[in-house]
């Protein structure tokens, strides 16, 4: 992987293959290897001839590690993928982001709309704009000394999937603490790129992404029958969803 300056801080990135670009935004706990290329999607989005850039985000993978709580928060993430595009000399992309990295896809189309052709917001339902709740805990639990000492569940698993993608679990903790900026309804109403919502049956970390779909004007479902938030990630359905999106819009 290669590496960038993003205000500051060190940013590990992969620029592969020819065509229209498209960005990749990575979920929480995870990063570029684990999201994107053990899943293949890296050689599905290059096969179909797209310019596929994913990258770390901060405090994950091989990016910068950063203690501070007040480094992180979606609109400042999302400023990295920004910054990326520019140093890449790419004027407008393709953005599809999982999980938490749907929502620093989304405060980027907000922020700046002309960098952004299209949007996909994977793993993502509306609970993009209820919010995430639980996070002190899950904090708690990559603080804790060791995965035995959380009780937890929910906060286990994520603690597991941590220790599992070799994460820094300070970083992580500090990045769950750090400001998070409410998306509201009025805000997805802005939204004016073509937009595909993409989100298993069975995800209840996303919530209904139908409900999600209805916010965003002209917005279409990509309903993953059967998958939950973690198996979702590598659904043949999901990519040739995808690749079917691309095709067809504007």
């Amino acid at each position: 992987m290669q590496s960038f300056e993003s205000d500051g801080v060190s940013i590990a990135y992969t620029d592969e293959g020819e065509g229209d670009p498209i960005l990749l935004i990575h979920g929480f706990a995870s990063n570029v290897a684990t999201n994107w290329r053990d899943t293949h999607w890296l050689r599905t989005l290059t096969k179909a001839s797209h310019r596929t850039i994913a990258y770390d985000n901060r405090g994950h993978g091989r990016s910068e590690k950063l203690y501070d709580p007040s480094r992180y928060g979606a609109p400042i993430m999302a400023e990295d993928a920004r910054r990326l595009l520019d140093h890449l000399g790419i004027g407008r992309a393709d953005v599809m982001g999982y999980s938490m990295g749907a929502r620093i896809a989304t405060f980027l189309v907000l922020a700046h709309p002309e960098r952004v052709r299209s949007l996909i917001l994977a793993g993502a339902g509306i609970n993009l704009v209820r919010g995430m709740v639980g996070t002190g805990p899950i904090a708690r639990a990559l603080e804790a000394p060791r995965i035995a000492d959380v009780s937890n569940d929910t906060a286990r698993s994520f603690r597991a999937f941590a220790e599992q993608t070799g994460s820094d679990l300070k970083a992580l903790a500090a990045c769950l603490r750090g400001p998070r900026e409410k998306i509201g309804a009025e805000d997805l109403a802005r939204i004016a790129v073509p937009t595909l919502i993409a989100t298993g049956s069975e995800d209840v970390i996303a919530g209904s992404g139908r409900a999600l779909t209805s916010l965003i004007p002209g917005a279409q479902l990509l309903d993953i029958e059967g998958r939950d938030h973690m198996k979702a990630v590598g659904d043949a359905r999901f990519k040739q969803g995808v690749l079917d999106f691309l095709t067809r819009r504007a």
